[in-house]
C-alpha cells in the first residue's frame, strides 16, 4: 500500500472509532488546527519531550503543570495503526503514557511516516527493540454497564483528535 493510501485508511478508521481525524500539511497548518483546539480548552498539558512537542505554543495562562489537572493533553504519539485507527502511545524517552489517557480531550499528533498499515507491520519495524511500555488507544473511552448503557469518557478521554502531520514537501 502506498503512503497516501495508508494515511487515508487511518483517517477513515479514526472517524469510524468516533475520534476526530485531521490532516495538517506542514507546520502552519498544524498551528492553525491547534489554535482552534486551544481556544476551547480550559487547561493544556504537553509533555514537551519530542522536538515537535517543544515547538507547540499555547496560551501560558492555560498551561497545566501536570497531566493530572489538564482538560486537554496534546502530544506527538509514537505511531498509529491504519487498519484499526489506533494510536501507539509509548513511554520512550520518559514520556508519561497516561497523560493522553487522563485528560478529557487527547490531541494526538502522528507523523505520516509513523503510520503502519497493520499491527504486525509495527512490530516488524521495531524488531527486537520495541518500547518497554506501549498503549494502543482507539477512539474515545467507552464503557457499558450490565444493562448495556454506553458511557463515553469514564476510563479515558471522552474526546480524541488525531492529527496526521504531513511534513511540507511530502
Amino acid at each position: 500500500m502506498i503512503r497516501e493510501d495508508v494515511v487515508h485508511l487511518l483517517l477513515e478508521n479514526v472517524a469510524r472509532a468516533a475520534a476526530e481525524p485531521v490532516r495538517a500539511a506542514g507546520d502552519d497548518a498544524l498551528r492553525e488546527v491547534l489554535k482552534g483546539i486551544f481556544a476551547e480548552a480550559d487547561s493544556i498539558f504537553c509533555p514537551a519531550v519530542t522536538e515537535r512537542e517543544k515547538t507547540i505554543q499555547f496560551p501560558p495562562e492555560k498551561r497545566a503543570e501536570s497531566y493530572v489537572t489538564a482538560s486537554v493533553c496534546v502530544e506527538e504519539v509514537f505511531g498509529a495503526i491504519a487498519e484499526t485507527g489506533s494510536l501507539i502511545c509509548s513511554s520512550k524517552r520518559g514520556k508519561p503514557v497516561q497523560a493522553g489517557l487522563l485528560a478529557g480531550h487527547h490531541v494526538a499528533i502522528v507523523t505520516a511516516d509513523n503510520i503502519y498499515e497493520k499491527l504486525d507491520d509495527f512490530f516488524e519495524a521495531v524488531g527486537d527493540s520495541p518500547p518497554t511500555n506501549i498503549t494502543l488507544e482507539t477512539g474515545p473511552s467507552r464503557t457499558a454497564d450490565i444493562e448495556l448503557t454506553l458511557t463515553i469518557g469514564v476510563h479515558g478521554p471522552g474526546r480524541v483528535t488525531v492529527i496526521v502531520f504531513l511534513p511540507q514537501g511530502s
